[in-house]
């Protein structure tokens, strides 16, 4: 899992937002709106996408994800062969 930081988040709010988070998974920071474009030009977060093992989004959430449903296609995407 790799979380990214819009252009617009300051890198010393992220820096001390993983900290005090202590999130287990690295946060790029994208400053110069570039990965969200490559992503659909992605305006609001959180947004979260799944890929499967070929890189292709099997689904994007907007907000929290249904945690349930999450982990229903990341068990079966890890399942299927390559």
């Amino acid at each position: 899992m790799v979380a990214v930081a819009m252009s617009y988040d300051h890198p010393n709010r992220v820096a001390q937002f993983v900290q005090d988070r202590a999130l287990p998974f690295k946060v790029a920071l994208d400053t110069n709106g570039e990965i969200a474009r490559g992503f659909g030009d992605v305006r609001a977060t959180p947004m979260a996408f799944l890929f499967d093992r070929r890189g292709q989004v099997l689904r994007r959430y907007l907000g929290e994800p249904d945690w349930a449903e999450l982990h229903a296609l990341l068990g079966k995407a890890l399942s299927d062969p390559a």
